[in-house]
């Protein structure tokens, strides 16, 4: 989370404990609590959630306030049976209105479909950035929140799928990339031609492509690639490399990733070679030599898998992109 979200975050919650102190805490003729106090609290929910993100995922943020807001409702529904008439603390009454809300968000996103905003290009052509994209979180199972295991199996990452997982190195973040390799799998890229199990991915030539890219260094530049029609298990989609760049850029490469014994690297980034290890996937970026990914930073666990991405459902740049299925 970003440092202008944390201090947004701290705002609201300062703005919201200010109009708390100074608003009524008595019902009004409507019956209905002062909209100063409904403000406070609920500023001052969302700038606890904010805050808590920073240092927590949102599926446990999540979870924080389902537990939270449930209490509160029960403590609630207790005293509506006490005193049928109302609950005459403001706390209790106003709070557990946010609970089934809360809880329905809980639920879709953590067992049904969770949005995505593709950060990069990384994944173009089939991805820009831009893209807002759904994650199927059914897909290679039901899980537990936060701990992510398979509760209930509905099926596995495929070779090919396009994956949205957290990334390794910093959980809290989410990373998405085609999965190439499953475990047992030895993947290699030579020449930047890639092969699964020895056998090679047939890639056709189909033209060159050219995108704007914003960089810290340059500003907004345009990069030129070769595209290639690929075909990886039932998909079938298109990357892009660019010419004159190795497999890999050696200096990229992380020295002590976990099963970093399962990869051999040529010193000029002209080849590399991994054995997937067991419970675990090796992922690539579709814009070969614009992606970070296994080839880097290793390899991801399964517990790190958050669901298989299937839709494009807005572009606020390019509205002709919404509806479409990601191959």
């Amino acid at each position: 989370m970003s440092n202008t979200l944390v201090w947004g975050a701290l705002a609201a919650l300062v703005v919201g404990l200010v109009l708390y102190a100074k608003s009524s805490k008595s019902r009004e003729e409507s019956g209905e609590w002062s909209g100063g106090l409904q403000w406070g609290y609920l500023l001052m929910m969302v700038g606890v959630f904010g805050v808590l993100s920073a240092f927590m995922s949102f599926t446990a943020v999540l979870l924080v306030f389902v537990l939270f807001t449930g209490i509160v409702w029960f403590i609630h529904k207790g005293r509506l049976k006490k005193n049928p008439a109302g609950d005459s603390n403001h706390f209790t009454d106003y709070m557990s209105g946010f609970f089934p809300i809360i809880l329905v968000v809980f639920v879709l996103r953590t067992f049904v479909a969770e949005p995505f905003q593709i950060p990069s290009s990384s994944m173009r052509p089939g991805l820009v950035v831009g893209d807002f994209i759904l994650v199927n979180k059914f897909s290679y199972g039901i899980r537990t929140p936060i701990i992510n295991n398979v509760l209930v199996p509905t099926g596995q990452v495929e070779r090919g799928d396009v994956v949205v997982f957290n990334y390794p190195e910093d959980t809290k973040i989410n990373y998405i990339k085609r999965a190439v390799g499953l475990p047992g799998d030895v993947i290699e890229y030579k020449d930047k031609v890639l092969s699964i199990n020895g056998q090679t991915v047939e890639d056709r030539s189909t033209g060159i492509q050219s995108y704007q890219e914003n960089t810290p260094q340059y500003g907004t530049i345009t990069i030129e690639a070769q595209a290639f029609k690929e075909t990886i298990g039932t998909h079938h989609f298109e990357v892009l490399k660019i010419a004159g760049q190795p497999s890999f850029l050696p200096q990229g490469v992380r020295p002590d990733f976990p099963h970093r014994q399962s990869c051999e690297y040529a010193e000029d980034g002209s080849w590399f070679r991994c054995t997937v290890p067991e419970g675990h996937y090796f992922m690539m970026g579709d814009n070969r030599d614009n992606s970070e990914d296994s080839r880097y930073w290793g390899f991801v666990s399964d517990k790190l898998i958050v669901g298989k991405a299937f839709f494009i459902w807005m572009n606020f740049g390019d509205i002709g992109r919404v509806g479409t299925s990601i191959e």
